[in-house]
């Protein structure tokens, strides 16, 4: 079993089936933490008891933390899963056509979505690396680890501290950029797409990018703004 696991896994069908379902979890894990966020709107007590809430969660059959910690395993396997999917397919497409091709070059949207994939990747792994020693470790967040939820996330995104500002809405901006390719690309992969829904599983892929996009930009510009502080 687990031979014919791994060999599934080797194939270049195996791999992109792993980047979607991986990409799916991640896809979801971001809707959730956007609409997370975004109590911050209902005030400083309604986002505090929301991050108590995800420390408490199945308090008390299992310990304190016990299932944030599940999921955070959970996410950090998806993640490298990913990375190592998308490395090794990108591996192998070069090694099965190590000539450039003279005749039909690459069309610029193809262009576009592969380098959007690889530098915004990159540069997604830096933001989640910031953002966790920022707000997870609280070790370069203002406030440090003595505050609250909602007083750490208002001292990032000070106006004083614009730059984190700008730092954050980029690296959103790429994630939205990868969504819309990933969730499109995934819909193939997983066999759902056809030419009778092609254009509807576009817009739904970018519709769920932008959404999510926005609903992460909105915190750190309406602190920035003031119009949450």
């Amino acid at each position: 079993m687990a031979i014919a696991s791994t060999a599934i896994y080797r194939s270049t069908v195996g791999k992109k089936a792993v980047m979607a379902v991986t990409g799916a979890i991640l896809v979801g894990f971001l809707i959730a933490h956007m609409i997370g966020n975004l109590k911050i709107f209902l005030g400083a007590s309604s986002f505090d008891h929301y991050a108590e809430w995800l420390r408490t969660m199945g308090e008390p059959a299992v310990p304190r933390r016990t299932l944030l910690t599940i999921l955070e395993i959970v996410l950090g396997v998806s993640v490298l899963l990913h990375m190592w999917s998308a490395v090794s397919l990108a591996r192998r497409a070069r090694e099965a056509r190590p000539v450039k091709y003279h005749g039909k070059k690459k069309s610029h949207a193809q262009g576009y979505a592969t380098h959007t994939m690889r530098y915004g990747g990159v540069i997604i792994l830096l933001f989640v690396i910031w953002h966790l020693l920022d707000l997870t470790f609280y070790a370069v967040n203002p406030k440090g680890s003595d505050a609250t939820p909602y007083d750490r996330v208002v001292a990032d995104f000070d106006a004083s501290r614009w730059y984190i500002t700008v730092w954050y809405v980029l690296a959103v901006l790429l994630v939205g950029l990868h969504l819309r390719h990933g969730i499109w690309s995934a819909f193939q992969t997983l066999g759902l797409r056809s030419p009778r829904n092609n254009g509807a599983l576009r817009g739904l892929a970018a519709a769920i990018a932008v959404v999510v996009t926005i609903g992460f930009i909105a915190v750190p510009i309406s602190v920035t703004f003031g119009w949450v502080s």
